[in-house]
């Protein structure tokens, strides 16, 4: 047998350009992620005018992926932006057991942004209310809604910027339609109920997957929520499984239940206050959106197809 000489220098150094062609495209991969992210987040704020010159923005931190990923993404948008808007970043501090509390403060002075700290023992409260077992989301929630409304009286901002994405808007909507009877979802643009401040959701186009991918790229510190997210066999969990179980399966489809926020025909849904039934009468002009009564419904040959779901004839 003849023996076969490997030389250790030619091997390295192909190991070495291996290396260096994935961190290329590592390098490309993360470039295209931060330009799609800009530009989402730029198409939401121009399609939905949720920042205009002058404003005074309170950026809604908690902690997580998604509040880090929007201020991230609205400092890189204000500094070329063409006009003059602020940010100040704002975080509740509930006193949950275990919260480091010198994360966020640490991270915000280092980016050198107007930021404040808020303190409200909030935890106490709610589990003083709540029952052992029970969801805590809407106690909380209220009582944070509440505070942080009166924060940004004090610091006199005009509008404030929630960290929800996309899949958040569409997991609403399913909670809305499984468990409330409505169809209603997650505006991009909306008035506080105390008709005070403008709430906006810049991330309403972002994938939450992208915002998973940027914040492992980002390295942001991360501060995990133990007083809601403990919570297992919460229905926004299980609708979320469902979403994201449907984009592995079928991808494409959440695409299309997205853009179906947009595109609402009240004729044709059963809402007798967004469209005057009653008062129907024909008026002999054409109109494509009429009903085609003795047609069946077409849709696009790219629609994803619904594996999965069985199919009943009666």
């Amino acid at each position: 047998m003849n023996a076969v000489w490997i030389d250790p220098e030619t091997t390295a150094s192909t190991e070495d350009a291996d290396a260096q062609k994935r961190e290329l495209k590592i390098e490309r991969e993360t470039h295209k992620l931060e330009k799609r992210l800009c530009r989402q987040v730029g198409q939401a704020i121009v399609d939905f005018n949720m920042i205009e010159a002058g404003d005074r923005i309170m950026v809604c931190m908690s902690g997580g992926k998604d509040s880090y990923g929007m201020l991230d993404i609205l400092l890189k948008l204000k500094a070329r932006a063409p006009i003059s808007f602020e940010l100040v970043a704002v975080n509740l501090d509930q006193k949950q057991p275990g919260f480091p509390d010198h994360i966020l403060p640490e991270y915000l002075a280092g980016l050198g942004i107007p930021f404040h700290i808020e303190t409200q023992d909030t935890y106490s409260i709610v589990k003083e209310k709540v029952p052992e077992g029970k969801t805590m989301c809407s106690l909380c929630s209220r009582l944070r809604r509440g505070i942080l409304y009166r924060v940004a009286r004090e610091l006199k901002c005009n509008k404030l910027a929630l960290g929800h994405h996309r899949d958040d808007m569409l997991q609403t909507f399913f909670l809305n339609m499984f468990f409330g009877g409505k169809l209603k979802g997650m505006p991009p643009k909306l008035v506080s109920d105390n008709g005070e401040f403008t709430v906006i959701r810049p991330l309403a186009n972002v994938a939450e997957k992208d915002l998973i991918r940027w914040a492992e790229h980002r390295q942001f510190p991360i501060i995990p929520c133990t007083l809601c997210g403990s919570q297992e066999n919460l229905q926004r969990k299980q609708v979320g499984n469902m979403i994201r179980d449907w984009e592995k399966k079928h991808p494409g489809r959440i695409e299309n239940m997205f853009t179906a926020l947009q595109n609402v025909v009240p004729s044709h849904l059963m809402d007798a206050k967004l469209h005057d039934f009653k008062n129907l009468r024909p008026t002999g002009i054409a109109d494509d959106e009429g009903d085609k009564a003795f047609d069946h419904e077409e849709f696009p040959a790219s629609s994803p197809a619904l594996n999965g779901l069985q199919v009943v004839q009666l």
